[in-house]
């Protein structure tokens, strides 16, 4: 395996074929996901992204798939913020969870993109500014901080969203869903639908998770192939990760913290990196503790949390929150 535009060409066509081939073939249809089919499609891809990572390890060498591992285990682990964030979004809009599947996937199709840019562009400016290092430790320092110290859940605020006033001022909007559709088209004049307005909510909430996420694993390479390939398969597996947690997102309470403290601890190595290169197997030794802790805490020491009850398609569609 060769860092070469040729095989960024060839992993990138991979991994459009596998999206295509879940779109078009295993959920052709819209349906709810149920746990059995989610659990099952988690583990596929677990073991794709295992698998990839033992191909790095084979012909990259140890350094380059510890590195690799790290970061698809920090990224997995906030990615598990993003799937509570679009858990709201999903109650708030009455999102049916039919269609829940299909917004996902576009969603981290949009996300693959931005991500894609976030990381060459990131990558750039460390190899050319080599003092941004520090800014970028500082601000991972300051994020897991501020994560740490902030008042619990996120709030869903759609009329606050910049993005969400612009579709609202400028382009007619259906009052109620039109079955899995983003578009209709109505005596002659094209309508987006409430399930638009989901898509760039969830669009720009991956922007907001991205800006911490992206440096997180900058943090711990700079190989961009490593970067974009271990966000690639972190990504690749959210929806189903998100099915498969949808009922236990909510037992999690303790993993904000652990988050906060994976990120404290990946901005102090980088500030220090200058005076102590700390191995990666040790970074990727603190990481796992920190999530299996976080999560053996969660259950140990559970805490009530009121459930969302999300819609399916039978209910009213033209509720008003749409």
């Amino acid at each position: 395996m060769e860092n070469t535009p040729l095989f960024w060409v060839a992993f990138v066509t991979f991994v459009l074929a596998m999206l295509l081939l879940d779109l078009l073939v295993f959920n052709r249809k819209a349906h709810v996901v149920k746990m059995r089919e989610a659990l099952g499609w988690s583990a596929f891809w677990i073991l794709l992204s295992l698998s990839f990572n033992y191909l790095v390890l084979r012909t990259m060498g140890k350094q380059p798939a510890l590195e690799f591992l790290t970061g698809y285990l920090i990224e997995k682990s906030l990615s598990v913020d993003n799937l509570f964030v679009f858990l709201l979004i999903f109650s708030y809009f009455r999102v049916p969870q039919e269609y829940q599947h299909k917004i996902l996937f576009w969603g981290i199709i949009g996300a693959l993109v931005l991500r894609a840019i976030f990381i060459l562009a990131g990558a750039a400016l460390l190899a050319k500014f080599h003092f941004l290092l520090y800014v970028l430790g500082a601000f991972l320092v300051y994020t897991g901080v501020k994560m740490a110290t902030s008042a619990g859940e996120p709030e869903i605020d759609p009329d606050a969203n910049p993005v969400v006033k612009f579709l609202s001022r400028h382009l007619p909007i259906t009052s109620k869903l039109e079955g899995g559709k983003f578009f209709v088209r109505k005596e002659k004049l094209l309508f987006a639908t409430p399930l638009f307005v989901v898509l760039v909510m969830v669009e720009t909430t991956d922007v907001v998770f991205a800006a911490d996420s992206i440096p997180a694993i900058l943090a711990v390479s700079r190989d961009t192939f490593i970067v974009f390939t271990s966000n690639v398969f972190a990504l690749l597996g959210l929806r189903a990760l998100y099915f498969a947690l949808e009922g236990l997102m909510r037992l999690f309470h303790y993993l904000h913290y652990g988050l906060s403290l994976i990120l404290i601890f990946i901005g102090v190595k980088l500030l220090i990196s200058e005076l102590y290169e700390l191995p990666m197997a040790i970074s990727l030794g603190v990481v796992g503790f920190i999530l299996v802790m976080s999560v053996v805490l969660s259950l140990l020491l559970p805490k009530a949390k009121e459930e969302l009850q999300l819609p399916t398609a039978d209910d009213s569609a033209d509720d008003s929150s749409l």
